[in-house]
């Protein structure tokens, strides 16, 4: 029955949504018409590449442990694409299997675009976190979690970061691949805060989703990786973010790695890629002891 269950609801999701065939629960959570906001998008763009664009419905891919791999842990997962498409596989399912072989109850978000509209994406990745932790109805029960992690990357990354100072249910701790964090002439990917702001945005709206500025005592503990020689996202962002949150005392661990370039998620080809992924596994078991 559950299996059935599963399959009904990939037949009722749009196309953008069908790459994801690793998920093990999947739950439309909203669309333009239901959820509190709207990006004011009529219909979602095409679909290249694997990469949804310009979506217009929110729904949560769930990947599960194995049994009796559970570690009571979750992440939710939000991919990159410069707020205008999603990398659903390098930077969501493949990430999502990795977590959940190592005991965790990982979550892709296939987030609505803001067009402009920046509480629509937070709005998002908001529920999402209510759902993994039982506050929203959804998710199997036996796969609620109180410890829920949040993962980003690059404009993903910009998302994890602003759920994690701006969101009413922030998540315990923050992964940040290749994170967009500012808005600052020399510092910013430009297309993402056109995305999210508009292209006519004031240096106010800009100064107010730059995320170091709004780290508080509240936010979440953070590991941030970022390639040196990242030519979309300048890897200054991440700096940017670790100073702030060891501002405010913080727990903190940024990793910036010689080359790598942009967009390497769970890539083979990135050198690295066997060097951060104890670390970031030792450093959760840390924070959250």
């Amino acid at each position: 029955m559950r299996y059935l269950l599963i399959l009904l609801s990939f037949l009722t999701l749009s196309a953008s949504a069908q790459n994801m065939s690793g998920a093990t629960q999947v739950i439309r959570i909203w669309d333009n018409t239901t959820a509190p906001h709207s990006n004011g998008l009529a219909e979602a763009g095409e679909i290249k590449n694997n990469r949804p664009a310009l979506t217009t419905e929110t729904v949560l891919f769930v990947y599960t442990p194995k049994s009796g791999r559970h570690n009571g842990r979750g992440v939710v997962i939000c991919p990159g694409g410069g707020y205008r498409h999603l990398s659903m596989e390098n930077e969501g399912a493949y990430m999502a299997e990795w977590f959940a072989a190592h005991g965790y109850v990982a979550a892709v978000l296939h987030y609505r675009m803001p067009n402009a509209h920046p509480e629509v994406p937070l709005e998002d990745a908001t529920e999402a976190i209510r759902l993994l932790r039982g506050k929203s109805q959804g998710v199997a029960k036996e796969w609620q979690v109180e410890k829920v992690g949040i993962v980003g990357s690059s404009a993903g990354g910009h998302l994890a970061a602003m759920t994690s100072t701006m969101s009413s249910e922030r998540p315990d701790f923050s992964l940040l691949f290749y994170p967009v964090i500012s808005a600052g002439e020399g510092r910013q990917h430009k297309g993402s805060f056109d995305n999210l702001l508009g292209a006519d945005r004031t240096e106010a709206e800009s100064a107010y989703y730059s995320l170091q500025n709004r780290v508080t005592k509240a936010t979440p503990p953070a590991f941030i990786l970022f390639a040196d020689d990242d030519r979309t996202v300048p890897s200054i962002n991440g700096p940017l973010y670790y100073m702030a949150l060891k501002e405010q005392g913080i727990a903190a661990s940024m990793h910036i790695y010689p080359y790598g370039g942009h967009g390497f998620g769970m890539r083979d080809t990135f050198h690295y890629k066997h060097s951060w992924m104890p670390l970031m596994l030792d450093w959760i078991d840390t924070i959250l002891k």
